[in-house]
């Protein structure tokens, strides 16, 4: 009985190894890379910031009426000044099939952008409000949410020159290629801007 035991396990270990090497590819696995799976792994990234900016300009609003005399009683000047961080990047979870090719080792994104995905306040607004004697009185306004929209604005508006959004692209470049080496790890990736 303990012979036959014995003989069925030498027979299945024996089955095992012989299926082993008899059935195992010979080259080794490999694992094959297509856009799906390019295309899955960048939009989980979200909004890719790749360049960020950090701005501090003067910022002046005047409401005035036209007039000295009523720009006196009701007229108001805001000027500020603070730090405006801006970042820019591409929004990776808007990419479709069409905008990712992979033709052998060569994979081509096709990206919008570069885009300002927030612009932020970082640190105190120094604001100096002037307002006219009415207007003091009445509408009390420290002028504050108006000059932070306006260094918003004005941030948006520096982050979008031409030179800061050529920075933009090249990083955009170089961090997408990055991303799609973790996945494709010698591909030679190239992005075109639509």
């Amino acid at each position: 009985m303990l012979w036959a035991v014995v003989g069925i396990l030498v027979a299945l270990l024996g089955g095992i190894l012989l299926g082993r090497f008899a059935f195992s590819p010979s080259g080794g696995m490999q694992t094959v890379v297509n856009s799906q799976a390019i295309l899955t792994a960048l939009r989980d990234q979200g909004f890719l910031v790749t360049q960020t900016y950090v701005f501090d300009q003067p910022v002046t609003i005047k409401k005035t009426t036209g007039s000295a005399f009523k720009d006196f009683f009701v007229g108001q000047t805001i000027e500020a000044r603070g730090s405006m961080e801006a970042n820019l990047g591409i929004d990776l979870a808007k990419l479709s099939e069409s905008d990712v090719r992979v033709e052998g080792n060569k994979v081509t994104i096709l990206a919008s952008g570069p885009n300002v995905f927030n612009t932020r306040l970082i640190g105190p607004i120094e604001v100096r409000n002037s307002q006219g004697i009415l207007k003091r009185l009445l509408e009390p306004d420290d002028g504050y949410n108006q000059a932070l929209a306006e260094l918003e604005r004005a941030a948006n508006e520096a982050a979008t020159r031409p030179e800061i959004t050529a920075r933009a692209k090249t990083s955009s470049e170089t961090e997408l290629g990055r991303l799609v080496r973790l996945i494709a790890r010698n591909a030679e990736v190239t992005v075109e801007w639509k």
